[in-house]
């Protein structure tokens, strides 16, 4: 179990934190996303959509484990959750959006939902992104005890007003023989379920990219670019995945009249 963890860190959270040579970013259509993994089916991001149509701002905390993150220099502003905030900012013009990160490499998700008390009530949040799944296949955490944690902390989210996206682990075809993750993403789709929250299922997401030959996630230690790419269409995915599930294009256009 000991070298599996090792290879995993390795190769796949390179796509998470390795950054390298600068090259221009992929253009929209270079990692588009099958609509269909995007669809929030009837659940919608209300609280989202009233601070948007109410106070013209858009609050947005996001909770993860170093996938979440990149190192270097310029890592907080090429990871996902920036580029979140610009894809937003561009596509939402006249709303004040702040994107939030709060990671913390290898966290469990236990852990994570005992910090979520301070991080609601200091950024006061409208959504909450929760990234979660691959500290706990890592750290051998139990399916069931994973599953009470995520309940814990969604019911917690919701409490405080906010409304969540749960996003899943990274896909690595190295790595998918030798540490089975898929029953954390069926608890985390579960979860979501039970709670009328949104899943961004990033897993179903990267697996579509390296099948499509968008991204060559087999040799992603050997890109040195992988990592920026990769986060910055996250970044972009995700934000066509919350306009949509919070009717923010019909919002804006009603605040535009």
């Amino acid at each position: 179990m000991k070298l599996v963890i090792a290879i995993f860190v390795t190769i796949a959270f390179a796509v998470g934190a390795t950054v390298g040579i600068a090259r221009a970013a992929p253009q929209p259509e270079e990692c588009d996303v099958p609509q269909s993994l995007l669809e929030s089916g009837d659940t919608e991001l209300m609280r989202a959509q009233n601070e948007v149509k109410n106070k013209h701002r858009l609050d947005i905390s996001v909770v993860g484990t170093g996938s979440s993150a990149l190192t270097g220099p310029e890592g907080v502003r090429i990871a996902y959750p920036a580029r979140l905030e610009e894809a937003l900012k561009q596509r939402l013009a006249g709303t004040e959006v702040r994107v939030t990160p709060h990671v913390q490499s290898r966290e469990t998700t236990a852990n994570m939902a005992a910090g979520l008390a301070k991080i609601l009530a200091d950024d006061k949040p409208s959504l909450v992104i929760w990234q979660a799944g691959t500290a706990d296949a890592l750290s051998g955490v139990e399916p069931e005890e994973f599953h009470s944690s995520l309940d814990e902390g969604v019911d917690k989210i919701q409490a405080a007003g906010a409304d969540v996206i749960l996003m899943n682990m990274q896909y690595s075809p190295r790595t998918e023989s030798m540490l089975d993750v898929s029953t954390y993403a069926d608890v985390m789709r579960i979860v979501a379920q039970a709670h009328d929250a949104v899943l961004f299922d990033r897993l179903a997401i990267m697996r579509n990219w390296n099948d499509a030959g968008t991204f060559d996630l087999y040799a992603a230690t050997k890109e040195y670019d992988m990592a920026r790419r990769v986060h910055d269409c996250i970044g972009r995915a995700l934000a066509s995945q919350i306009i949509s599930a919070a009717h923010l294009d019909a919002v804006r256009m009603q605040t535009t009249r």
